[in-house]
Parts: C-alpha cells; structure tokens; sequence
C-alpha cells in the first residue's frame, strides 16, 4: 500500500508547481496592465526589470517610466491603479510621492512601479542599480 503515499506526495509537487506558475502569470498580467496604464496616458521610456532570476530582492519587478511634469506624473500614478484594478483587481498596498508627484512609487507587493519625472529618473538611475536584472525596454507608442 506504498502507492498512496507516493500519489499524495506527487499531488502536493503539482499543487505548489501549479500555484506558484499561476502567481507568475498573474504578476505578468499585472505589468501589463500597468504598462498599459502607462500607455494610455503617454508615459514615456518604459522599463521592466524583472527580478525573478535574483535572490533576496524586495519584489518580483519594477517598472520605470517618466512623465513630462507632476500633473502628468500623478495622471500615469492614476490611471496605472484604474488599469491594474480593472485588470487584475490588484490594488497598491502602497503609494507615495504624490503630493509633490516628481516620483510616484506604487507598491504591488510583487511589483513596484515608479514614474519619475525626466531630471529625478536620470540622478537615481534605478534600472542600472541591479545589473544582473533582466531588462526590457518598453518602445513608445508614439
């Protein structure tokens, strides 16, 4: 009677293997969404790092985009939480910098997100900051 154990055991590895695959997809589908609230509202010089090949990061992504002032700025902020809401019913734990909204950080847990304006993006350099991040650049719409 070895074989119900065994059956058990194969089902517990499945259970975890297919969990933790639906966790990636849905973090995937939220930078989607989020990219897309980016687009929508014109944001700029999009960047994904993934951090998923890293050990002890504080998440899973980061995307980076700039917008042209603090009102656009706080556009991008917002429509990003209305995409990622509507898509994925995902809500930031966290948001900060809105007030003077010449960097927005919005935290996901698994992702954060930061819209910088042009002069801050450029003196803090976060995508450079982990060099064995996978990067991808997101092209401009326009």
């Amino acid at each position: 009677m070895l074989v119900f154990p065994v059956i058990r055991g194969i089902r517990r590895i499945f259970a975890t293997s297919f969990s933790h695959i639906t966790m990636n997809l849905q973090t995937e589908q939220l930078i989607k969404d989020i990219q897309a609230g980016i687009q929508e509202k014109k944001g700029h010089d999009i960047v994904i790092a993934d951090f998923t090949g890293l050990e002890d990061t504080i998440c899973k992504a980061f995307v980076i985009c700039t917008g042209n002032s603090p009102s656009h700025v706080q556009a991008l902020a917002e429509s990003i939480g209305e995409f990622a809401r509507k898509g994925t019913g995902a809500k930031p734990t966290a948001v900060d910098g809105m007030r003077n909204a010449q960097w927005v950080a919005m935290d996901y847990t698994d992702v954060i997100v930061h819209i910088f304006l042009p002069e801050l993006r450029e003196f803090y350099d976060l995508e450079h900051l982990w060099a064995d991040a996978e990067i991808t650049e997101v092209p401009d719409l326009d």
